[in-house]
């Protein structure tokens, strides 16, 4: 089978792409760290007029009626530029809980959620700037206390919960999709940690030639490209999968981790000591990476997922 995004879906992509290029994404993601989320809701907003958590709620309530291929585009472009904010919890995993008027008000950009699913998703994210904290285990919560936990990604800013909650009928497809929009993620800066290191590598000079012209730094850059693109058919495999993908979909997530994970240590060679500097944007991938290869479940949890659905 051959597998092609349709041009309305690559034409969704390029106007994220052109959204989110003009809009200091790092800029953004370092205010949003330092606990100003203004620039960043505002920008929440903007995509919000693109659709972006409108994709998977249905047309009755306001949505696009979209498709998981719909919200894997999303989020590699969301991915590449590190945008911050609970946008996996608003447009991916809420849709299949909220009901009603909340629901309309998460497809207009109204509304955003948080999650909490223990043992994988213990701590909530942004839940400082979220309208509903659900957890997919025991429904929505109320009375909401929160408690700042550090995260190795400051632009992720983690919360421990506590309050009562009201029970809700979560779908199953929750968590996953969750997941599948955290591989997209991963997958995205993941192309930005190496389009990154081509452009360094091309301008960089050492010994008189520009480093990208040593066969060393070549081969580096060629592992991440193999990487990358024996991920990218197993994360678009999922989501073409539909509604049971648990397998398919813990697949795609240990792909992506470990690509993104191999060019982010590819980018930090390649860069060299710049990498390591608080004021260079390659910072913001290795923390997003390395927080994100961990979140909604581990690599051994995923991998053990992928075996129960072999046997």
């Amino acid at each position: 089978m051959k597998f092609q995004l349709s041009p309305e879906q690559r034409q969704f992509s390029a106007s994220l792409h052109d959204l989110l290029g003009g809009a200091d994404t790092a800029a953004v993601a370092r205010a949003w760290a330092a606990g100003s989320p203004e620039r960043g809701l505002k920008l929440l907003r903007a995509l919000a007029d693109l659709g972006v958590p409108a994709l998977l709620v249905d047309e009755d309530h306001g949505g696009l009626g979209g498709s998981a291929v719909d919200l894997v585009v999303a989020f590699e472009a969301l991915g590449y530029h590190a945008v911050p904010g609970p946008l996996v919890e608003t447009a991916a995993v809420a849709p299949a809980v909220l009901t009603g008027d909340r629901l309309a008000a998460l497809a207009g950009g109204d509304l955003l959620a948080t999650v909490v699913a223990p043992p994988e998703v213990p701590l909530a994210l942004d839940a400082d700037v979220a309208g509903v904290v659900l957890d997919l285990n025991e429904g929505e919560v109320s009375g909401v206390g929160t408690e700042l936990v550090r995260s190795v990604d400051p632009a992720r800013r983690l919360f421990r919960i506590t309050g009562t909650t009201r029970p809700t009928a979560a779908d199953p497809v929750a968590f996953d999709r969750g997941v599948l929009a955290v591989s997209a993620q991963l997958l995205g800066a993941g192309q930005w940690l190496l389009d990154a290191s081509v452009a360094y590598a091309k301008q960089r000079s050492q010994y008189g030639r520009a480093i990208g012209e040593y066969q060393a730094v070549k081969h580096l850059l060629a592992d991440v490209v193999t990487q990358l693109e024996l991920a990218r058919p197993l994360l678009y495999g999922a989501a073409v999968a539909g509604d049971t993908f648990t397998r398919d979909v813990s697949a795609a997530k240990v792909m992506a981790g470990d690509a993104a994970y191999l060019a982010a240590r590819t980018a930090l060679q390649v860069h060299g000591a710049i990498g390591y500097t608080a004021e260079h944007d390659l910072g913001l991938r290795l923390t997003k990476v390395r927080a994100l290869a961990g979140a909604w479940g581990t690599s051994s949890f995923h991998r053990a997922r992928v075996l129960a659905g072999l046997r």
